[in-house]
């Protein structure tokens, strides 16, 4: 199964997303959307693969959201698509491509909703936070 990943290397999420597929024994083709940003056709078609509204796709962190008054309702979904791509760091990530079907991955964990035969054992984040443990299984957290 193909798999991408669009990544921002700068964040640790993406980061983690991207040692646990690697763990894994996936190799993901790497998009760095902020060195090669989506057009708005693949954006449209991205969100529309992981079925969730536009709004969940925008990043506030970091980003011009504030200043650009991102939060006011009178923005029209195609509006903010368009924003995103003259402004991918607006776009959340990192998400995940798997064959069909894609996915949000935040927290980094996610992943292993939208790959759930990903075999990697035992896992930490960057943070030392346990995801999964020796037998690859999910860590419950209280």
């Amino acid at each position: 199964m193909d798999v991408v990943i669009y990544h921002n290397p700068k964040c640790g999420t993406s980061r983690n997303t991207l040692a646990m597929l690697r763990q894994g024994g996936v190799e993901p083709e790497v998009v760095e959307y902020l060195k090669t940003p989506l057009n708005r056709e693949e954006l449209v078609e991205l969100i529309e693969m992981m079925g969730i509204n536009v709004k969940e796709v925008l990043r506030q962190k970091g980003t011009p959201y504030d200043e650009l008054g991102l939060g006011d309702p009178k923005w029209s979904d195609d509006d903010l698509i368009d924003f995103m791509v003259k402004h991918p760091i607006l776009m959340n990530r990192p998400i995940v491509v798997a064959g069909s079907d894609a996915m949000l991955c935040r927290p980094s964990e996610k992943v292993l909703e939208l790959m759930p035969d990903l075999d990697m054992g035992a896992f930490a984040k960057e943070d030392g936070e346990v995801v999964t443990d020796a037998e690859g299984k999910p860590v419950n957290k209280a």
